[in-house]
């Protein structure tokens, strides 16, 4: 990993690494098909969660949804499912693509603005993903999942405040839900704010949907407090020891320039927004 040399280039790079951990978490909680795991009809099953999968599994699944896809790409759920998988394998622009015709073929499915949104966020088409998703929302009947969507895309473009509001009212609608308060809590990250984003992340960990990604958000902000051990304690839970010792290399990264860290930590202006 290339040296971060100054307190700026650090900051990018802590903007960088955040931003990306928070949207990722955000768009893998928001539900758009309803049927996230397929049991009818001719759309393959994947054996767990794309977002647990390693990378082997994850070329399996990417290749036999793409077949399905194929073989009928007006077909909303076999659209949805291969473009979920190609953003998960990190080609974003295919991903949007897919759903550029899928948006086409289906042009009043919620569930599938709401995977065009997804899609578009991951590419960087940030304004366009808030229009989207926007739309793919019900005013009585508020998905809290979209409402944390639009929080973390507000985050990427830099309007905190508002993204902050959004997180507030999607937990509004789900109290205590664990992707919410990470996000939350990554949004103080952002910010430069570690004392709250850690508040909120301990938070996310202590309820009882947490999974690993909260786990990691939290041992990011604990490590970049100066804690490494504790840290790393943290980043190891139940991982396999493949992830466990990816996510630590990446700990490890992040933390590698801990003198230009403590410069940002005592520097006049350390609690401004990250650029």
């Amino acid at each position: 990993m290339p040296a971060v040399s100054t307190t700026s280039s650090f900051r990018t790079f802590l903007f960088r690494g955040a931003s990306a951990a928070l949207l990722a978490l955000a768009l893998a909680s928001c539900s758009t098909t309803g049927k996230d795991k397929m049991t009818t009809g001719s759309i393959p099953t994947a054996s767990k969660p794309l977002d647990t999968m390693n990378s082997t599994d994850l070329a399996q699944a990417t290749a036999t949804y793409g077949k399905a896809y194929d073989a009928n790409p007006k077909d909303r759920d076999a659209g949805v499912n291969y473009a979920n998988a190609l953003r998960m394998s990190g080609r974003n622009d295919q991903a949007l693509a897919v759903m550029q015709q899928v948006a086409i073929a289906n042009p009043g499915d919620r569930g599938v603005l709401a995977a065009y949104g997804k899609a578009q966020a991951a590419a960087g088409q940030l304004a366009e993903a808030l229009s989207t998703i926007d739309r793919a929302q019900l005013p009585d009947r508020p998905d809290w999942r979209l409402v944390s969507a639009q929080g973390a895309i507000l985050d990427q473009l830099g309007r905190s405040v508002d993204a902050r509001a959004k997180y507030r009212d999607a937990l509004l609608l789900a109290p205590n839900e664990p992707t919410i308060l990470s996000n939350l809590g990554m949004s103080y990250v952002l910010t430069g704010d570690l004392k709250n984003a850690e508040s909120y992340l301990r938070s996310a960990v202590a309820q009882p949907g947490a999974d690993s990604r909260v786990r990691q958000n939290l041992a990011l902000v604990v490590g970049l407090q100066g804690r490494f051990a504790e840290a790393e304690q943290i980043a190891r839970q139940e991982l396999t020891p493949e992830q466990a010792n990816a996510n630590v290399a990446y700990l490890r990264g992040m933390l590698a320039q801990r003198n230009s860290w403590q410069k940002l930590a005592t520097n006049s202006d350390a609690k401004q927004t990250v650029q």
